[in-house]
């Protein structure tokens, strides 16, 4: 049960409703890092979302974001799984790999990032807009993780539920998702 008053909706979605006033920028944000313009794909960056929600143990944003990559990845939809229940980053570009790894970092704490860290990342062909757009999205979504379950929202166990919602997202992205929410 909630810890305060809010519409019978999902995880942060009765976050973004009840509060509008924040939830706008909130919803602005999450479309910025994971749908607008980023050298990384929308499933990379929904991956990250994904990894960083399962290391924060929010069961929510994990099962929503991964089914969101699942759907982005598409017939490599099993990596998803590979990397969130086995901690595997095989089967990643090696990019892709140095990069989770920062966002483990960043999932921790910000300082535990290091120079070998972003040398590794550039070393296996991360560019700065890489780095800065995987800090930043492992940044949100502490944030964001920490909204979610701080309030107590409530997370649907049906699986089915989240792949509607991950396609949903995949397809629609995020500010178009809940411009039909009292955000507009």
């Amino acid at each position: 049960m909630p810890h305060i008053n809010l519409p019978e909706l999902p995880g942060i979605r009765a976050l973004l409703t009840a509060f509008p006033q924040t939830g706008r920028p909130l919803i602005e944000l999450a479309e910025a890092l994971l749908r607008g313009p980023s050298p990384l794909t929308p499933a990379e960056r929904e991956l990250i979302a994904a990894y960083v929600s399962s290391r924060n143990r929010c069961f929510f944003c994990t099962q929503s974001h991964a089914a969101a990559a699942r759907h982005l990845y598409g017939e490599q939809r099993d990596l998803v799984d590979r990397v969130l229940h086995n901690a595997s980053l095989t089967g990643l570009s090696p990019k892709m790999q140095a990069l989770l790894q920062i966002a483990a970092k960043v999932q921790a704490s910000g300082q535990h990032v290091s120079e070998a860290d972003i040398a590794q990342a550039r070393a296996a062909g991360a560019t700065d807009q890489d780095i800065h757009d995987t800090v930043l999205i492992a940044a949100a979504f502490c944030m964001y993780n920490r909204y979610v379950d701080g309030l107590a929202t409530w997370a649907p166990q049906d699986p089915k539920s989240y792949e509607d919602m991950g396609a949903e997202l995949a397809q629609r992205g995020y500010a178009s998702r809940y411009k039909s929410q009292s955000l507009t």
